[in-house]
């Protein structure tokens, strides 16, 4: 008897073993069932309809997705960004620039087309304080004349524009039956964010009054998102989203309110990323007049309509749930904060994000990796070396690229820069490839700006205060953002207005600004009484257009 119960309790346990792993299994396959046998639906479930029937969805079909571009931040030392992402295998160039081809244009016509954007007067309507500022004489210079050298694309001059070979449409941006003359499409038919592309050179990212920048903004929070996929690497979720017209952008989700400041106790590297520190910086950016952030907007997002139902990353679509508030909630995969405990929940389904515009593939356009010299330690106790060494920019500016060109300046004017947004996560910055040491630094991941209204991080601007440089046209600049006609606050205020996230800064946030711009002026003060106005400040008003980037070795104590 004993015998037959033991030999029934093993079999028991077997058959439960045997269910478990079938189980297991079916769990498994179930996105790829749900796909085979709704393949011919085109019918989607709301999630504010039915937000718990996760087993009704259909996973998304498959279509082509052009990889013309990306947004790359990840650390490396003085290596080309190329490295940091997945290593392409061969062809990868030749089918991007067969992707590009459909959308191409003789590098005559480009070269013009950017010019045009230069000095168009298009520009939409602004408030009166932005208004002025623009008009300003610090805000009239504009970059020499541009030849092949100095723009990002110059190559395939013979391509043509093929409308067959695009399968979906560019909603809002122009006539797909527009053509010249000769039977090409003009360049107000590009879709922006290619036009975006296109007007990259050696000087900036977009000119001063570019219409396209606007469009490209609005583009962003209307277009219809397609694919969403998680960003490799990274220390928070961050999610590449395209869109219906092929562009790409990098999506933040929103982990903090407006008012919420950084825990005191937090080292600066545990810091949450901010989504409305990213559209702040890009605003921010373009009153200093760098230019060196790409365009950034705010959108509303449906986490389950425009991300669980086009998303084909299993990973990302299977840490989707329901929260007992009866909210849709996901936490993906990254270092940090990415766990149930951290999860990023809608209300119930509605989140927002930042979505920056993605710069152009690197594929098309390698973009170089630099460590800052000002890196901070990232460590709990270790200090940097420049935190203990007071001479320690004497080093730098004997180190290549420091030694000559405008780098050590740039790196003076990203100084300035993080230090009004209270950003102390700048390990590393980019530049294309193309143009050498000779272009400025992209200004991208501002995430952890603007994080603190309460406290000024003086250490930011010890690069200015041990070097004691600065271009003239950014001293000027901030003496008239610290007039009360120009007061940043204000400016940063009616500019960020326009954006659908608005308000993106609370008031004690503006206000720090309006603080710290007279800080950054004090500490300059003090650089020119003691080493003189000629050594600190750098004339580059005064200069022949084009030679702002020439060679001179930095002035040595």
């Amino acid at each position: 008897m004993k015998m037959i119960l033991l030999r029934k309790f093993r079999v028991l346990i077997l058959m439960v073993f045997l269910i478990a792993c079938s189980m297991h299994i079916m769990i498994d396959l179930l996105p790829k069932l749900e796909r085979h046998s709704n393949s011919g639906c085109s019918c989607s479930h709301t999630p504010s309809e039915e937000p718990q029937s996760w087993g009704k969805q259909s996973w998304p079909n498959k279509h082509t997705l052009r990889i013309l571009q990306d947004f790359s931040n990840e650390p490396s030392s003085n290596v080309s960004s190329l490295s940091l992402e997945r290593i392409p295998v061969t062809g990868d160039k030749t089918q991007a620039l067969r992707r590009l081809e459909h959308y191409g244009q003789r590098g005559d016509r480009k070269r013009q087309f950017i010019q045009d954007a230069a000095v168009t007067k298009n520009m939409p309507a602004r408030s009166s304080r932005l208004s002025a500022l623009y008009d300003h004489p610090l805000y009239k210079r504009s970059p020499p004349p541009l030849t092949d050298e100095d723009t990002l694309f110059n190559v395939n001059t013979d391509i043509r524009f093929d409308p067959k070979a695009a399968d979906q449409e560019w909603n809002g941006e122009g006539n797909m039956d527009e053509f010249s003359p000769t039977g090409e499409l003009t360049a107000d038919t590009y879709p922006n964010w290619l036009r975006f592309h296109i007007g990259i050179h050696r000087y900036e990212l977009y000119s001063r009054h570019n219409p396209v920048i606007d469009a490209l903004l609005k583009d962003l929070v209307t277009q219809r998102i397609t694919s969403v996929a998680m960003k490799s690497g990274g220390t928070q979720l961050k999610l590449i989203m395209t869109f219906q017209n092929y562009g790409q952008a990098l999506f933040k989700p929103m982990k903090q309110t407006r008012e919420q400041e950084t825990p005191p106790d937090f080292f600066y590297f545990s810091d949450f990323e901010r989504h409305n520190a990213e559209v702040a910086a890009f605003h921010l950016d373009r009153i200093l007049d760098f230019r060196r952030v790409p365009p950034v907007a705010g959108r509303l997002v449906n986490m389950t309509k425009e991300i669980r139902d086009v998303t084909r990353d299993k990973k990302l679509w299977r840490t989707f749930f329901i929260s007992p508030a009866n909210n849709v909630c996901f936490y993906g995969e990254c270092s940090y904060y990415c766990s149930t405990e951290h999860a990023l929940c809608g209300k119930p389904d509605q989140i927002e994000g930042s979505l920056a515009a993605f710069l152009p593939d690197l594929a098309l356009a390698k973009r170089k990796t630099w460590r800052n010299p000002w890196r901070r330690s990232y460590h709990k106790r270790k200090k940097a070396e420049w935190e203990v060494d007071p001479d320690y920019c004497e080093e730098v500016k004997q180190t290549p690229p420091y030694d000559s060109g405008t780098r050590l300046l740039d790196i003076m004017d990203m100084t300035v820069f993080d230090f009004l947004m209270g950003n102390m996560d700048r390990h590393h910055y980019e530049t294309f490839e193309k143009f050498g040491n000779e272009t400025f630094i992209i200004h991208l991941d501002n995430g952890r700006g603007f994080g603190k209204h309460s406290h000024d991080e003086k250490s930011i601007l010890v690069p200015l205060s041990q070097c004691c440089r600065v271009r003239k046209s950014t001293h000027l600049r901030l003496q008239l953002l610290a007039k009360e006609e120009y007061k940043l606050s204000m400016l940063m205020a009616e500019s960020l207005v326009r954006d659908r996230l608005s308000p993106i800064l609370i008031q004690p946030h503006l206000d720090a600004m309006d603080r710290r711009v007279r800080q950054v002026l004090n500490v300059l003060a003090e650089c020119i009484e003691k080493e003189g106005y000629s050594y600190v400040v750098e004339d580059d008003l005064q200069r022949d257009q084009g030679t702002d980037h020439a060679h001179t070795a930095p002035r040595q104590r």
